[in-house]
């Protein structure tokens, strides 16, 4: 008669692959996160290809489009670029003539920015085509759900913002016998 036992402890093996496995729900919403966004996104940067813009060009656009003249330092913080980064952007765009820098009225260290008149012109044709991908790319979702998932988002997004950071640091040593 065979008898078996139960270990106490897993074997460096289980344990390695237990420690590298993603089964917690944080790490599987991370994976379907990063997977969503980049198959999505793809279908917006081919769009921005064809219209001969970098993402941050179209987001600058976009944002004036959508928003009016901005600060400099508020269309960084819309379109989620480095200071360094804005610059490299309006210069493009403005080169392009498709953006118009300004002083502002009320601070002398303020730079405002707003669409040129191609500029307009520019979006009022491709918006609503890059729209379309948009929703064609997102087309596998009722409205109901997609509704639903931009307020969790819109939570998550919230949450991970507040924390402090930085996070913990990880150590490639970490369980290794100091030297």
């Amino acid at each position: 008669m065979q008898r078996f036992f139960m270990r106490d402890e897993p074997t460096p093996n289980e344990a390695k692959a237990r420690a590298t496995a993603p089964d917690s729900p944080a790490l599987r919403l991370w994976i379907i996160l990063s997977r969503a966004y980049h198959a999505v996104e793809a279908h917006a940067r081919a769009d921005f290809s064809r219209q001969g813009l970098t993402p941050g060009e179209f987001g600058a656009l976009e944002a004036l489009y959508h928003l009016g003249p901005l600060s400099l330092g508020t269309l960084q913080e819309k379109i989620l670029v480095s200071s360094g980064g804005i610059t490299w952007v309006a210069d493009r765009l403005e080169e392009r003539g498709l953006l118009v820098r300004s002083p502002s009225p009320t601070d002398r260290r303020v730079t405002l920015v707003r669409l040129a008149p191609d500029g307009r012109a520019l979006m009022d044709r491709i918006f609503p085509m890059h729209r379309e991908v948009l929703e064609r790319a997102l087309g596998g979702m009722p409205e109901s759900e997609m509704s639903t998932l931009a307020d969790a988002l819109r939570r998550l997004g919230h949450h991970a913002a507040a924390l402090d950071l930085p996070l913990p640091e990880h150590t490639e040593t970490q369980g290794a016998e100091p030297t």
